[in-house]
């Protein structure tokens, strides 16, 4: 029998009573699924609301009264979506963690998270500081732009790891 390409700790997780018991039950997988993709609808509008806002849109509205609570709707949504998406992993994880698609998505996550982190620590003061129809400094819509594209690509790749 030929080894199996995925690390050994991958196939425990899969091959454990929680994997199996994920595959085996009739609502586990599709209700983890379906709150994945709730979570993840909730999670591109807040941050589309919050990107949109530092590229300029809603200028009338405060930064401050749109960015900081659209931000805790992001983050709950992704915890909800880290929560569903490792159900759905620890069903299929010697599967799914050697899909190329899963890597770039993993990858891409990461950079989203870490782009997020790097604004928010700029951001802060500037939020709570700037008035209504001001634009927020360039780096801030760049780093919008740039999160727009990030997390859209990452629930595109979502959708295509399983067709790989």
């Amino acid at each position: 029998m030929a080894e199996h390409p995925a690390p050994a700790i991958l196939i425990a997780l899969e091959q454990s009573g929680l994997g199996l018991a994920i595959r085996q039950s009739v609502w586990a997988y599709p209700v983890a699924n379906i709150t994945h993709i709730l979570a993840l609808t909730l999670f591109a509008g807040a941050v589309t609301v919050m990107d949109l806002r530092l590229l300029g849109a809603f200028r009338e509205t405060l930064p401050a009264a749109i960015i900081p609570p659209a931000r805790w709707v992001a983050i709950a949504a992704l915890t909800v979506l880290a929560g569903s998406g490792l159900v759905l992993f620890t069903a299929e994880a010697s599967h799914v963690a050697m899909n190329p698609v899963f890597q770039v998505k993993l990858a891409l996550i990461a950079l989203g998270i870490a782009n997020a982190i790097v604004v928010q620590r700029a951001l802060g003061r500037v939020v709570a500081e700037t008035p209504e129809m001001t634009p927020l400094p360039a780096r801030f819509r760049i780093a919008a732009m740039l999160s727009l594209t990030i997390w859209f690509c990452v629930a595109g790749l979502g959708r295509f790891i399983a067709y790989l």
